[in-house]
């Protein structure tokens, strides 16, 4: 497929790829849209001028919206027709490749809108799903003969988050204040944390309700799951581990967690699915399934200090996941729990084998034990204020390139 829109090879928004978010157009007007290269596609006014006429269920401008929820909720049926119809319309010789009146209205250079929050998310479940950060972790705080606990293996591991504090890329957020016991004190300490960090993963978004006693199997997962952003669960990891026995994170968790603005579609990652890796012991058979489940998307987390360059400090990948979106939701769900349009769950710290592809500066310093080194000659042993986490996520085969794009935040001093 070539488009009549220009774009670089590299691209994370190719044509392959037609993801969906929330932007502000001219300062004042929101509206959903699509993205291919450095474009913005405003899907209202092309749903005003008839362009999605033939899709069968969109009978209303659910575009207009100011988050997606909307769209998402009329199911993949419609979701994918749009997808499609998107695509076709951005071909070389298209109806609306010719159209200048409707491309002067409804496409606009990257740096001329402003990109939202692209979700109202209802409920917000972060697992722990990758078997090399739970390994690493426990090596850490437990016993490393002994690093997963016994339950780790035969269900993915999860807890309920904050829904309220996650926000979208470019939005910074202030160092949290909490409880802190040091190895050294008797008591707990009250302050700033002293130990910030970030954790790489991915996160998918629910298309569906359901009610309370219904469950989704393995099977009928892939078609609640509308589409993945990166997502950076932020975390105090001083507070964290005072506060997290008997009950879990808490304080340590819920100050702020940043996504990307774009949703790409599991339809979009198709050609990249990729086999999980070998479950043993096997699981139990609500937990079972088939074909390839995972997806090879190439991760990168970047660490900026003020006025600084980018320094690339993990390369890792979400096809190291252990436990895949099929199964989370099915374990999310066995239980009865009910689950609405718009929730997120994301995967966990997805980290590789190798040291420069743990998900975390936990991991990457090994507890702070050793320090990276940055291109300015400064050391992290965690993240400093002022300093700058920069995600990006793309997949890549046989000449196609679906991206995220990037989700950025920065680290200002506690209030």
């Amino acid at each position: 497929m070539k488009s009549f829109i220009n774009y670089p090879q590299n691209s994370d928004f190719s044509i392959h790829n037609i993801p969906f978010g929330v932007a502000v157009f001219n300062r004042e007007y929101i509206a959903c849209c699509t993205r291919i290269g450095d474009m913005v596609i405003d899907l209202a006014t092309l749903y005003d001028y008839g362009f999605f006429d033939e899709i069968e269920g969109l009978n209303e401008n659910v575009f207009e919206a100011y988050t997606l929820n909307e769209f998402i909720e009329l199911g993949k049926p419609v979701t994918n027709a749009v997808r499609l119809k998107i695509q076709e319309l951005l071909l070389e010789g298209s109806s609306l490749s010719h159209d200048e009146k409707t491309i002067e209205e409804c496409f606009y250079d990257l740096d001329k809108v402003q990109m939202m929050m692209p979700l109202h998310v209802q409920n917000y479940t972060d697992f722990y799903s990758s078997i090399e950060h739970a390994t690493n972790v426990g090596k850490m705080f437990r016993d490393p003969a002994n690093a997963l606990l016994p339950n780790w293996k035969h269900l993915p591991v999860g807890y309920h988050g904050r829904a309220s504090s996650i926000v979208v890329s470019g939005i910074n957020f202030h160092r949290p204040k909490g409880q802190m016991k040091p190895a050294d004190a008797e008591k707990p300490i009250f302050g700033a944390s002293k130990q910030l960090d970030f954790e790489l993963e991915m996160a998918f978004v629910l298309n569906k309700n359901t009610e309370i006693g219904e469950s989704i199997s393995t099977q009928e997962a892939e078609d609640a799951i509308f589409g993945m952003v990166i997502f950076n669960d932020w975390s105090a990891r001083d507070i964290q581990s005072w506060e997290y026995v008997p009950l879990g994170p808490f304080l340590g968790k819920n100050f702020c967690s940043s996504i990307s603005p774009w949703v790409v579609t599991l339809e979009a990652l198709e050609p990249f699915r990729t086999a999980s890796p070998k479950q043993e012991p096997e699981v139990l058979n609500y937990l079972k399934f088939e074909g390839d489940k995972n997806f090879d998307i190439n991760l990168e987390v970047y660490l900026q200090p003020e006025n600084g360059e980018e320094n690339l400090i993990c390369q890792s990948n979400y096809k190291y996941m252990y436990w895949n979106m099929a199964q989370q939701l099915a374990h999310h769900t066995i239980n009865g729990c009910n689950v609405e349009v718009g929730d997120l769950y994301a995967s966990g710290t997805i980290s590789g084998n190798e040291q420069n592809s743990f998900g975390s500066m936990l991991e990457l310093t090994w507890r702070g034990q050793n320090p990276l080194k940055l291109s300015d000659g400064t050391e992290r042993k965690f993240i400093n204020d002022h300093d700058t986490i920069i995600m990006r996520g793309f997949s890549e085969k046989n000449g196609i390139r679906v991206g995220f794009g990037e989700v950025r935040g920065k680290v200002l001093p506690a209030k």
